[in-house]
């Protein structure tokens, strides 16, 4: 495929019979199916390989599987119950799992209760707004924070001290972000009593404690974690949290809980780069009731686009395409792009939709990752036959390598990389 700046970073092969030119592995067929269905091939499927140079973790490699999908004449309802009802059919048939029908949650709602986007429903520990209760009592943290937002860990009120701390030092870790844990241990809560033990009674009395208590639905022996700061990087953290504190106390490890994420914002901006940034990518098309806040208010306007959310992992992710010449280039502006260079990068896009587009949309499934809920794990990689290390590596081959220096010249290619033995000898 054509290297394009939008979407993660590309794996790049350079052209022997066209010196200096590359082509990128598709990250995604995305052009080419929306080419399809301007064709007039109305339906396609495909089990396809993708590649995207990106940091490794557990559930992602730089080569996996998708089962990609595209329909033309469809609305976002008839590609939700459509898929919806193959995913139930492939539970049924390979885990005997009767799914009732999904949830459909909009993305603020998520964020808003959850944190995240793909939250795990098989357990409550929804966030708490805290905010107004904890404003106000001279404590910096709070006073100065945007929101502070908290969840019950049931039954961890009564673990030492020395175990609930070490909770902030998970809070902190690279996998949650956050700058810190507010907590309260609920000692005991009746009508006659009130016991709290919290590493803010400094600043909140017994009664201001019980009023965070009440509102978050903790009883006695339960743990309130807090956290404070920016309002969606707060809520982020805490949903990864709440994700990590679902897994210690075992909540995750049994059933199959699944829903629908819509309505997502369709831009996000890029604070490093100063400009807006496609939420999903380029072509998904925003909201017919949100096109009227495109220039004024682009961060409000919606995206016809939706995600397949199981057990907290997003399966598989899609959208209504955009279809017509003048939205694509208006979409376009918005990220940045100049009319030359949005002809330059994908004119073969534009000129085909000149010849009357059908309404298009559709889906890709991560078909490592079903393979790996189905199977009860936590890891793509154990269902991956030859799967990469954190570095992108395979060991068993030793790949990547060195190649000739005769290699090289026929493509025209000069590395200020040293080689393995010039390292060795430095």
């Amino acid at each position: 495929m054509k290297s394009t700046p939008e979407g993660a970073r590309d794996f790049v092969v350079p052209s022997r019979m066209n010196p200096g030119q590359f082509y990128a592995l598709p990250q995604s067929p995305q052009t080419f199916k929306q080419i399809l269905m301007v064709a007039g091939i109305d339906r396609y499927f495909q089990i396809v390989k993708c590649f995207r140079d990106e940091e490794l973790r557990a559930d992602r490699q730089p080569e996996f599987t998708q089962i990609d999908c595209e329909m033309s004449f469809v609305t976002q309802d008839d590609i939700l119950n459509t898929f919806e009802n193959m995913i139930r059919a492939i539970f049924k048939k390979m885990v005997d799992h009767e799914f009732p029908k999904f949830e459909r949650m909009s993305y603020d709602v998520a964020i808003r209760d959850y944190g995240i986007d793909k939250p795990d429903l098989r357990y409550g520990m929804k966030l708490k707004d805290l905010t107004a209760l904890g404003k106000g009592k001279g404590f910096k943290v709070f006073d100065e924070a945007e929101v502070v937002v908290g969840i019950v860990c049931e039954g961890l009120g009564n673990r030492s001290k020395k175990k609930i701390k070490e909770l902030e030092k998970l809070a902190k870790s690279q996998a949650i972000g956050a700058t810190g844990l507010i907590w309260v241990a609920c000692k005991e809560i009746s009508e006659k009593k009130c016991k709290f033990a919290s590493s803010v009674s400094k600043f909140f009395k017994d009664e201001d404690l019980l009023a965070w208590a009440k509102l978050c639905g903790a009883k006695t022996g339960d743990l309130i974690c807090v956290m404070a700061g920016p309002d969606f990087k707060t809520r982020e953290a805490m949903g990864k949290f709440r994700h990590e504190m679902g897994t210690r106390l075992g909540l995750r490890s049994k059933g199959f809980y699944g829903l629908w994420v819509v309505d997502f914002p369709l831009l996000e901006y890029d604070e490093d780069e100063k400009r807006w940034c496609a939420m999903h990518h380029p072509f998904t098309s925003p909201k017919p009731e949100d096109e009227k806040l495109l220039h004024k208010e682009p961060g409000k306007v919606r995206a016809n686009a939706y995600d397949m959310v199981i057990n907290g992992v997003e399966v598989g992710g899609g959208s209504i395409r955009i279809h017509n010449r003048e939205m694509q280039k208006k979409m376009f502006q918005l990220l940045g792009f100049t009319d030359e260079e949005a002809e330059a990068q994908f004119g073969f896009l534009m000129g085909a939709f000149e010849y009357g587009a059908p309404p298009h949309g559709g889906l890709a499934f991560g078909f490592d990752r079903m393979c790996s809920i189905l199977g009860g794990e936590t890891s793509i990689r154990n269902f991956i036959a030859f799967p990469k290390n954190k570095q992108g590596r395979d060991l068993m081959i030793e790949a990547p390598s060195e190649i000739s220096k005769k290699q090289l010249e026929e493509l025209c290619i000069a590395t200020t990389a040293k080689t393995v033995n010039e390292q060795k000898k430095a």
